[in-house]
């Protein structure tokens, strides 16, 4: 079997993952990114430098979709990541009578 050395997931898979790693329990979120924009001169060799542009990702995360937001761009936390109950009881409090 050969070594796996890329694992790439979908835009839906990226959203489940951060909304589980984020800990949100409910409410419909997408995915929100950060871009660096920078304007260089560009090229193979400094004879064939070029005006040109350079986009960087610097952060993914995730956002409250709004309603105009389309269906296939959202997931809502409530059924990918559903809060569970906590089995234990919570302790009594001491309290003035």
């Amino acid at each position: 079997m050969p070594d796996i050395n890329q694992i790439f997931f979908n835009h839906k898979e990226l959203l489940e993952l951060l909304i589980k790693k984020a800990n949100v329990h409910e409410g419909k979120w997408m995915l929100a990114a950060n871009f660096g924009f920078t304007a260089a001169n560009l090229g193979p060799t400094p004879d064939q430098l070029a005006p040109g542009a350079m986009v960087a990702l610097l952060q993914m995360g995730i956002a409250k979709a709004g309603p105009e937001t389309p269906d296939f761009a959202i997931l809502d936390a409530a059924k990918v990541n559903p809060a569970t109950k906590s089995k234990e009881k919570p302790t009594p409090r001491k309290g003035k009578a």
